[in-house]
């Protein structure tokens, strides 16, 4: 893909600074693997690719801007997709959204790290 990919990926890896610690961690792991995925894509799937990733970028930037705004209430960040958006998807993306909605929707878990060689009792 062409630099111009590279500075959208950069900026919405610096975008999602902003979110919460578990959208971040989600967000960029999400973001990494499917830009490594099309990074070979033909020029017509990679203009759609970017072109969502763009949509993407700015409306996160404006959720950011909102929640910097707003103290009172909780951000809820992203869109609810479309049935018709929805129907646009492969089977293959369909995996991944579904995928991508049940580690968001996973319960919270706190993940202690331990030194065990250097714990004494």
């Amino acid at each position: 893909m062409p630099g111009g990919a590279r500075d959208l990926y950069r900026r919405i890896l610096l975008l999602h600074r902003a979110l919460p610690a578990a959208l971040r961690a989600l967000g960029d792991r999400y973001v990494k693997e499917e830009f490594r995925k099309h990074k070979a894509a033909g020029p017509a799937e990679a203009q759609r690719f970017l072109r969502e990733w763009e949509n993407y970028a700015a409306l996160i930037q404006q959720q950011i801007n909102e929640d910097k705004q707003n103290l009172k209430e909780k951000t809820v960040y992203g869109i609810q997709l479309t049935e018709e958006k929805l129907n646009d998807f492969r089977d293959e993306q369909i995996g991944q959204l579904k995928e991508l909605m049940d580690e968001a929707t996973k319960p919270n878990k706190k993940i202690t790290i331990s030194k065990d060689s250097e714990h004494k009792t």
